[in-house]
């Protein structure tokens, strides 16, 4: 599987394909999850800088396209940045709005079961190499080093971040065990402080968008120090 960078004389189809299979991966979809992936194309058709991957918006605006409320806006806002798709990369401050990324690379990882849908060809470019002039980043989903045969919540957690980052999950979310589940809120435990916060600061999002696939009950993250 490879994305390719939205840039350059292959550009327009890239950015194509990405739209058909959001638009093809809502159709298949209930409604909820309809609605959700249309407001995200609303806003990659109407405001996303595809060269800088950058959203620069603020609620209120979001809000007018949406034809909802601002507090409509922040409820989505955070579903999208659990399901990974979304991430905040210079929070809102006096007089500047907020600046989102997509992860496009997720997007289209949540999207593949379409893929044959769309067609063969579609399938082809997605999942061969790419021609040598594309501004391309490639990337594979290799096998999870933890087994994801089992029905241990956690377990299956870690297979999808192992598959969706490998050197991530090296570096960082090997070294976390689940210490307790309940209610909705997962306490995780880090070797050290450090890390917990770190965690904590930079990764709670993609944690939470794991969990969502495996025990969409789980809302909330706490991470606790072994040390």
């Amino acid at each position: 599987m490879q994305i390719a960078k939205p840039v350059g004389r292959n550009a327009p189809a890239i950015k194509y394909d990405i739209l058909s299979a959001l638009t093809v991966h809502a159709l298949s979809q209930d409604k909820h999850r309809q609605r959700i992936v249309l407001r995200v194309i609303t806003l990659i058709t109407t405001r996303y800088n595809w060269r800088s991957n950058e959203l620069s918006i603020g609620r209120e605006e979001i809000a007018r396209l949406w034809s909802v409320n601002e507090r409509t806006v922040k409820r989505e806002m955070a579903k999208l940045r659990a399901m990974g798709w979304v991430t905040v990369k210079r929070p809102a401050a006096r007089g500047r709005v907020a600046v989102y990324e997509l992860d496009l690379k997720q997007i289209m990882i949540d999207t593949s079961e379409v893929w044959p849908v769309i067609g063969s060809d579609f399938q082809a470019r997605m999942s061969e190499g790419p021609a040598p002039d594309t501004n391309v980043v490639p990337f594979k989903i290799k096998p999870p080093s933890p087994e994801d045969t089992d029905d241990n919540v956690w377990t299956q957690v870690q297979s999808i971040l192992h598959g969706r980052d490998p050197e991530l999950w090296a570096s960082w979310f090997r070294h976390l065990t689940e210490a307790e589940r309940a209610g909705g809120v997962v306490t995780l435990m880090a070797p050290s402080r450090f890390m917990a916060d770190y965690i904590a600061q930079k990764w709670t999002g993609r944690l939470l968008a794991a969990y969502a696939r495996v025990d969409p009950a789980v809302r909330s993250l706490r991470f606790e120090a072994a040390d």
